[in-house]
């Protein structure tokens, strides 16, 4: 939160909030809604040695759907992930107690646009999806360094 230097400080005045977004390339290994026209995706880094869950995007637009439906497929062999997981798993704060059902997906790397708040090992809000990046190996996707988690 934000104020100019010369005004005073007044509680009931509004004030400006500053969010700092960086964009960093994630795997997406799982959306909610269908392959073809996924509503979220699900995005997860490298961690422990496996690709850990952490966090989901925002709504997508429909073009935006449209565009990753083109690249998502089936997955092939071993998931990383399980077909349901709890809610608070894609958003903390959640009073869902019902799972939330994943549609598993072959992982891709996406860019994203991610708020810098990072809690222990996961996004804490939503990202934002920028584009597919077809051209990058999930396998070549790294934990930026400003990320790492505290070790388990």
């Amino acid at each position: 939160m934000i104020k100019g230097s010369e005004q005073a400080f007044e509680a009931s005045r509004i004030w400006l909030k500053v969010k700092r977004r960086n964009n960093l390339d994630v795997v997406v290994a799982a959306v909610t809604g269908s392959i073809g026209r996924p509503s979220t995706v699900v995005v997860g880094l490298p961690m422990y040695g496996r690709l850990r869950i952490v966090g989901r995007s925002s709504v997508l637009s429909a073009a935006m759907s449209r565009n990753l439906g083109r690249y998502l497929r089936r997955p092939v062999g071993n998931h990383p992930w399980p077909e349901e997981i709890p809610a608070t798993w894609l958003d903390r704060f959640s009073k869902d107690r019902e799972p939330v059902r994943l549609t598993l997906v072959e992982p891709i790397v996406v860019e994203v646009s991610a708020d810098v708040a990072w809690s222990d090992r996961a996004f804490r809000h939503s990202v934002r999806v920028l584009r597919a990046r077809p051209d990058l190996d999930p396998a070549d996707v790294t934990i930026p360094e400003k990320l790492e988690p505290p070790l388990p």
